[in-house]
């Protein structure tokens, strides 16, 4: 097929090689404007962008796709069969919708109608999810609202981050589209509206969703460690200091109560040093070998790895031999 491609991110590229490495015809990839990253702010493309360049396909970068009437004018010319989209970032306007003789097709990484909207991956793990997925789905107006067209599923394990399951839909996602496009084209695909009434939307993490709650129930703490790993990761202070969490394990009061555990410090929301709070949500325990243990609204959170502010990811051992209280 003569394919336009739509995406920015990394989770992008993996649908690109593989429409790629199919042999469709991509004429034309359409991604974000190099954004200013890094510690100095200079200008980076895309990864979408560089994945293209290296395969020699021409890339344009329209700020506001809906607005730009020469990228409309562009992608008429250009005459495509489907326009594929994964993780553009901008919402499609009617217009370029109906250019393609076989419209646009989303590369979703959830199992449509839940998670509609912006990182659905984390979600999956936030909410502990035994199982999630990608979907292919016929694109309209509306944020992840058109037909489903085929769905692969994947089971989560049980140590399931946010970055594992990324790269495992990333792969599912570059997969599905390749066996889309190949029924789209012979004529067996099925369309299947989506339940509204069943949708979930989901919205982007900002840096302060990661803020523990130490009220809260362990195993929710748990699979926020998991589910924001790496970005933008789960984290509390300790003595002032930001402390990010990156493994866990939820223990009972048995566990707890069999341990040589005593009082070393106690967890804040906040950078304010600890304080002569009665609760016991967010104090931590630790038998000064190499056990933490903080105690949460239900149960306890064994942390296993973390990284204190200022230092490199290690585990709660060597933090033990180094830190003291």
């Amino acid at each position: 097929m003569k394919v336009i491609f739509m995406g920015t991110p990394d989770f992008a590229v993996s649908t690109l090689e593989a429409l790629y490495k199919a042999g469709h015809e991509i004429s034309l990839v359409v991604t974000q404007p190099d954004r200013p990253k890094g510690r100095h702010g200079e200008a980076q493309k895309s990864d979408v962008r560089i994945a293209a360049e290296s395969h020699s396909i021409p890339v344009i970068t329209p700020l506001k796709i809906r607005n730009d009437e020469e990228a409309k004018k562009l992608l008429k010319d250009l005459t495509p069969d489907v326009i594929v989209v994964t993780a553009f970032g901008q919402i499609l306007p009617q217009d370029i919708l109906d250019i393609p003789k076989y419209g646009c097709v989303n590369v979703h990484a959830s199992l449509l109608p839940k998670y509609r909207g912006a990182a659905p991956i984390q979600w999956a793990v936030l909410n502990g999810d035994r199982e999630t997925g990608v979907t292919t789905m016929q694109m309209d107006a509306g944020l992840d609202t058109g037909d489903i067209l085929l769905t692969r599923k994947i089971a989560l394990d049980p140590k399931e981050t946010g970055g594992s399951l990324f790269d495992k839909l990333a792969v599912l996602g570059g997969e599905l589209i390749v066996e889309t496009l190949d029924k789209i084209a012979d004529g067996s695909i099925t369309r299947t509206p989506q339940d509204h009434d069943a949708a979930t939307k989901v919205g982007m993490f900002t840096k302060s969703f990661g803020l523990i709650d130490w009220s809260g129930p362990a195993a929710t703490i748990e699979r926020k460690i998991r589910g924001l790993n790496p970005w933008p990761s789960a984290y509390t202070f300790l003595s002032g200091k930001q402390l990010k969490l990156w493994d866990g394990d939820v223990v009972s009061k048995e566990y707890f109560d069999a341990g040589a555990f005593e009082e070393a410090a106690v967890l804040t929301s906040d950078r304010t040093p600890e304080n002569s709070d009665k609760s016991m949500e967010g104090r931590l325990f630790t038998d000064h070998k190499k056990n933490l243990i903080a105690v949460c609204g239900e149960d306890f959170l064994k942390i296993n790895e973390l990284q204190l502010e200022g230092k490199k990811r290690m585990t709660a051992a060597d933090f033990l031999k180094g830190y003291r209280f």
